[in-house]
């Protein structure tokens, strides 16, 4: 299905109103990105994940940044950028591990990020990560306009 990333992420952000309360302020830089071919619930899904994370990294008040962009004529890029506590290289090397998790026990199950990372793949894209302590975390994700395309073609 050819979808327009921004909508995803706007209705990510409109799902997560509850999470930011009045204590985050959302930024966002939106290019001019053509439609891509992907599983929107899926990708939602991985937007809920990392902004949801980046709330709760942000223990008072701080910012979360979303940029998109295109990186050629076949990719795109979203960029989600915090201003959390951030997190050491001993942490980044294993988010994507199932059941890893940074939050008390009770608060999360360790699942999102490497659900994350497993759609993003499926879509032919990559996830990176870049943090340091006390200076938040940034995630990109890339992603191909056509990622699934004949993935799609060939169920149908």
């Amino acid at each position: 299905k050819e979808v327009d990333i921004h909508e995803g992420i706007e209705e990510t952000l409109r799902l997560l109103t509850g999470e930011f309360k009045n204590r985050i302020k959302i930024q966002k830089k939106y290019q001019d990105l053509p439609p891509v071919v992907c599983y929107p619930s899926h990708l939602n899904q991985v937007f809920m994940n990392i902004l949801s994370n980046a709330a709760h990294a942000i223990e008072n008040e701080g910012s979360i940044y979303i940029e998109t962009g295109r990186i050629d004529s076949d990719r795109i890029f979203i960029t989600i950028r915090d201003t959390g506590k951030g997190m050491a290289s001993s942490t980044i090397d294993q988010i994507f591990d199932p059941f890893f998790t940074t939050k008390l026990v009770g608060k999360g199950t360790g699942l999102g990020l490497s659900i994350s990372y497993g759609i993003i793949q499926k879509h032919g894209g990559e996830i990176l990560v870049e943090s340091k302590p006390n200076k938040g975390t940034q995630f990109k994700i890339i992603l191909p306009i056509k990622g699934i395309e004949d993935k799609i073609s060939s169920r149908e």
